[in-house]
């Protein structure tokens, strides 16, 4: 305990109907029930079916509606509509599941397969992706190409596809058993015509691809090339660049497919990709993205007025009695069958805005998992024992990619391309607060609002970025800053307003990061950057905190802090401070993961050193550890199974051996002070 290990991110990333994402709110449901939704997807008629798959579609991103669709089994009575011969229902079918996987989780998307929703939705894929071409098509539906429902309908289907695959083992399992792959590829191939669907389709691909070995065999030359194209191609808009980052994410995911000859140019490529979108200033882009929709609805509002005044005149000349209220035959009225309110208004700068986000998060994400060895599990509670740690520099492996790792899982290739595309300077420019007018047009414009979301997301992944590679690469990375330059930095972040942040996944990424400094820093015996005020008020935000990461990063970062104090002169006081808030936290925090934390930082504070020894007496340091020992004991003992998973459990017998051994070292040393710790 006390090192801390690169984090990775597995792509939770839910995709709802491009209608108005509402799947957070809580407003009431539409008055129409959904018993008598559902009865109207079996009427003869393909408006009426059409009608009510919007309309179960809408009502569908309210998270107090799904229950009662669940109840009336909505996936059975959708899922046949996939094939509808009206080509209209099948694609509002496919945006009501959609929305249902999205905005129901992964237990409806488990659900959904077990109703297997992934035949009908299989077979459409494949019909739509020998469709995309229009000559192919039988004359009954080419009529309805007006609309280009083909690409309209693999769109939403994708989609869903993408939803059911990030949250079901079985829906990958179909996706690899049925060949689903190649209708994918097909679906990209149209990034120059249809950029959405092409975006889709990498999203599904990124995610299907991650850890899943059985699908590797599929991707032969033909499949690479498609992939290589993508991240070749040249157009600059910003769902271009989301899509060149997907693919890139694509083929690390695949990286057992590349010769290994070919691995450093290829991981050069990807992180070249990387590279090219973490460039772009956000805060900048939604200034100018906003100013464009600005111009444009401008110009826009004056057209119509222009048109306005010609219907006027031509108005003037039409007879006193024609009916106004007459119809022309075919036509439904406004109001009763029509579909035109569920459909989003045209926000092209905000999509463009929020494809760039989404790349920028994306890439962050990849590179977080290139810094990770893929031999730990995520659910693993601690990082590395410091004799693990020891054992584990001292080899290099191969992780079966073909590629060599150096200490802690950065391979020569990435190592070598980082530096090649000035990735850590690029990530520390990204974990800076965003641009306060860009913040400002977010917060007063209701459609870009979420965006905040996202600026803050990708400074989150940012953070994590940094922490990673403070551990798996050397300080020649960093872009030329200084590792006191870093640390200043980060601490602008805690303290740059009047109150400390509380926002978890902030403080989790901002103390993670922290850490990660502070420990590299002390590695190379740096002097410590922070206060003790500084880190007193941290520890206090922290500890306030609910995440238990963060409580442990805290805990950490003193046992860090302290340990380097405890070498110095007159650090005694301080000392007796992080000590009783160390024994504090051990004694009285309801998680053991955290208690366990607190104990070993405990065990380096007051591992050597004069003043350690000072202030050890003062707070009673060994009769306190001795009355908690057995508490300690007990509380392994009964709260431990089930509760935690064998690796914490491991580390906490650890802890618990290591409390026995450092109750025993403090006895020697009050006998005999002039005892090292390194004589035990």
């Amino acid at each position: 305990m006390g090192k801390s290990r690169g984090r990775r991110f597995r792509q939770i990333s839910f995709s709802p109907t491009g209608l108005e994402q509402r799947c957070d709110e809580e407003d009431d449901p539409d008055e129409e029930p959904a018993a008598e939704l559902l009865e109207k997807v079996q009427h003869p008629s393909a408006e009426v079916r059409e009608y009510a798959c919007a309309s179960i579609s809408k009502l569908l991103q309210e998270h107090q509606a799904i229950p009662a669709f669940l109840q009336r089994d909505v996936v059975r009575c959708l899922g046949p509509l996939l094939m509808d011969y009206s080509l209209a229902v099948r694609e509002t079918a496919a945006g009501a599941l959609r929305n249902l996987s999205a905005c129901g989780g992964f237990e409806v998307c488990d659900d959904m397969v077990s109703k297997d929703i992934m035949t009908p939705l299989v077979a459409l894929l494949k019909e739509c992706s020998t469709g995309l071409d229009a000559n192919q098509l039988s004359p009954e539906k080419r009529i309805e190409m007006d609309k280009n429902y083909i690409e309209d309908i693999a769109n939403e289907a994708i989609n869903l596809l993408w939803n059911i695959c990030e949250c079901s083992s079985t829906a990958v399992h179909i996706f690899n058993k049925e060949g689903c792959l190649e209708a994918v590829l097909r679906y990209m191939k149209k990034f120059s015509t249809n950029v959405d669907l092409a975006v889709s389709a990498a999203n599904c691909l990124q995610a299907v691809t991650e850890d899943n070995p059985d699908l590797l065999s599929s991707f032969n030359a033909s499949s690479q090339q498609v992939l290589e194209a993508v991240m070749l191609c040249p157009e600059s808009t910003m769902k271009h660049i989301l899509l060149r980052t997907l693919t890139a994410g694509i083929v690390w995911n695949i990286k057992g497919t590349i010769p290994p000859g070919s691995l450093g140019s290829i991981i050069n490529a990807i992180l070249k990709i990387f590279s090219e979108s973490l460039a772009i200033d956000a805060g900048e882009t939604i200034i100018r993205m906003k100013e464009a929709e600005k111009n444009r609805l401008k110009l826009a509002v004056e057209r119509e007025t222009e048109e306005n005044m010609s219907d006027v005149t031509e108005n003037c000349v039409l007879s006193e009695d024609y009916d106004l209220e007459e119809i022309p035959k075919g036509k439904v009225k406004k109001g009763e069958n029509d579909i035109s309110d569920f459909l989003p208004p045209d926000q092209r700068e905000l999509k463009e805005v929020t494809a760039l986000l989404m790349a920028q998060q994306t890439a962050l994400e990849i590179i977080v998992n290139m810094c990770c060895s893929e031999d730990h599990s995520d659910d693993e509670w601690e990082e590395l024992s410091s004799s693990d740690e020891s054992d584990f520099m001292e080899n290099l492996y191969n992780d079966g990619s073909g590629l060599l790792m150096s200490p802690l899982c950065l391979s020569d290739e990435v190592n070598s391309a980082f530096m090649n595309n000035l990735i850590p300077k690029k990530i520390l420019e990204k974990t800076a607060f965003p641009n306060s007018v860009a913040l400002d047009i977010c917060m007063h414009n209701p459609s870009w609002k979420p965006l905040i979301k996202k600026l803050n997301a990708v400074q989150c992944r940012a953070l994590t970025c940094l922490q990673n590679i403070l551990l798996v690469s050397d300080m020649d990375c960093l872009g030329g800053a200084s590792l006191q330059s870093i640390a200043q930095h980060l601490l602008q972040l805690v303290f740059a307003k009047m109150e400390l942040p509380t926002d978890t996944e902030f403080l989790e990424a901002i103390t993670s990061a922290l850490r990660a400094l502070l420990q590299t820093m002390a590695s190379k015996n740096i002097s410590q950057c922070m206060t003790p005020e500084q880190l007193l008020s941290l520890c206090e935000a922290g500890m306030d905190s609910s995440n238990a990461s963060v409580k442990v990063n805290i805990v950490s970062i003193l046992g860090i802090s302290g340990s380097i104090l405890a070498k110095g002169q007159d650090t005694a006081e301080t000392l007796k401070v992080i000590g009783k808030f160390l024994l504090e936290v051990a004694m009285k925090e309801s998680s053991l993961v955290v208690a366990g934390e607190a104990l070993d930082a405990l065990f380096d504070v007051f591992a050597d050193g004069k003043q350690a020894e000072k202030a050890a007496v003062e707070i009673r340091l060994l009769p306190a550890l001795k009355e908690f020992q057995p508490v300690f004991k007990m509380r392994i003992r009964k709260e431990g199974k089930g509760k935690y998973s064998t690796d914490q459990l491991c580390v906490l017998d650890n802890v618990k051996m290591n409390l026995r051994r450092f109750i025993a070292y403090q006895e020697t040393l009050q006998k005999s002070p002039t005892c090292n710790i390194e004589e035990l």
